[in-house]
């Protein structure tokens, strides 16, 4: 009998066997389950959670949720028994007592400084972080300083970028298949958070996506519009806790990226369908790639220029993770994406790795608050 290959596979949330014959053909597989599982604890705050940043955890293979904090005792208890755990906090500064590998912080912006400093300091390996990134870029750089400090990562939850279909899409731009790119334009949802308020709570999910499909913003210049009017000093919100320095219900703004492709990024308060706008659009010589955010399929492509009218109508094309028109391989890859399974499991990933941060990184977030606050200087002065 010819001699057989044995390879163990030591992945992210599992350990797997595989025999091999000496042709490659494989045989067997086996794979078992770590003895020991992520421990994680989720931060919330009188019941947010954000988007399910809580119990997206009962779906990750490899981790176990063994402690919840949050302020409101009655909310507390309620997350306790949803999560089928027994162990809380009223202060989230307790949570080193639980021992976490990993800690979720769930709650809006407002408190993300203060939860990130006091997870990395917890003893955790990692923390995964609800989108928006903080409120300031005094903020981001702490945020990251700690990080650096304690030796944590950190992944912030623009689930969008974990998704497959991604990569292809930056692929199929390198190789022409829109022709010259030309530019990027982005929407929010335009519906009564229209304005700045759009762009920091959805826009930012468009600007994390437009700088990984075209390169980093070297240059802003923007328009501030409150009903119908230039926003004046006078007009800038101070006092909103879960923003930065805030005002207008209409925003155009424009980014100047390294690769000289100009990027658009427009928000008007109940302008539309705030189901249909929100999004990102790829215009090139030879046609147009188009992303719908937490949408399967994410993005589709039209061919043919975008400039010439046509009298047949044109046709719109999904693309997968396999490519233009292609069937979806990665089953139910819509509901991993969107229940943080892929962000989550990433973040494990580069943990282990020590050479590489998570695919959207504190220093991610850090590009999309400096983003943010250009378009509020370059108004505002």
């Amino acid at each position: 009998m010819s001699d057989l290959i044995l390879v163990i596979d030591e992945g992210t949330t599992s350990t797997r066997a595989m025999v091999f014959d000496p042709s490659g053909t494989c045989l067997a597989t086996h794979a078992a389950e770590p003895a020991s599982k992520w421990r994680v604890v989720v931060l919330g705050n009188k019941g947010s959670y954000g988007h399910s940043i809580d119990t997206m955890w009962m779906k990750v293979p490899g981790t176990e949720i063994v402690a919840a904090a949050d302020p409101d005792a009655a909310k507390l208890e309620a997350t306790l028994k949803e999560l089928k755990i027994t162990q809380g906090f009223a202060y989230y500064h307790e949570i080193a007592k639980a021992k976490p590998d990993l800690v979720a912080i769930g709650p809006a912006m407002g408190l993300h400084r203060d939860m990130v400093l006091v997870a990395a300091a917890s003893g955790a390996r990692g923390i995964y972080l609800e989108k928006p990134f903080c409120r300031t870029l005094a903020e981001a750089d702490e945020i990251i300083a700690a990080c650096e400090k304690h030796g944590v990562k950190l992944a912030l939850a623009h689930r969008n970028r974990w998704h497959p279909t991604l990569p292809v899409v930056k692929r199929l731009v390198q190789e022409g298949v829109i022709g010259r790119l030309l530019e990027l334009r982005g929407r929010g949802k335009e519906d009564r958070r229209g304005g700045m308020e759009d762009l920091w709570v959805l826009g930012s999910h468009v600007l994390n996506l437009g700088v990984f499909l075209a390169g980093k913003p070297i240059a802003c210049s923007a328009a501030i519009v409150q009903d119908g009017k230039p926003v004046t000093q006078t007009d800038v919100i101070r006092t909103k806790v879960d923003f930065g320095p805030i005002a207008g219900n209409e925003v155009h703004a424009r980014f100047d990226l390294e690769s000289g492709v100009p990027f658009y990024f427009d928000s008007i308060k109940e302008a539309g369908d705030p189901k249909v706008g929100f999004g990102l659009q790829l215009i090139g010589t030879k046609g147009i790639i188009d992303i719908r955010v937490d949408q399967t399929p994410l993005a589709h492509l039209c061919s043919g220029s975008p400039f010439q009218p046509m009298k047949e109508a044109r046709t719109w094309v999904p693309i997968s993770a396999a490519g233009v028109g292609q069937p979806e391989p990665l089953a139910d890859i819509g509901r991993q994406v969107m229940s943080h399974a892929t962000g989550a499991l990433d973040l494990i990933a580069s943990i282990e790795d020590k050479n590489r941060q998570p695919l959207c990184s504190g220093m991610d977030g850090r590009l999309t608050v400096e983003m943010i606050t250009a378009v509020m200087a370059s108004h505002v002065r």
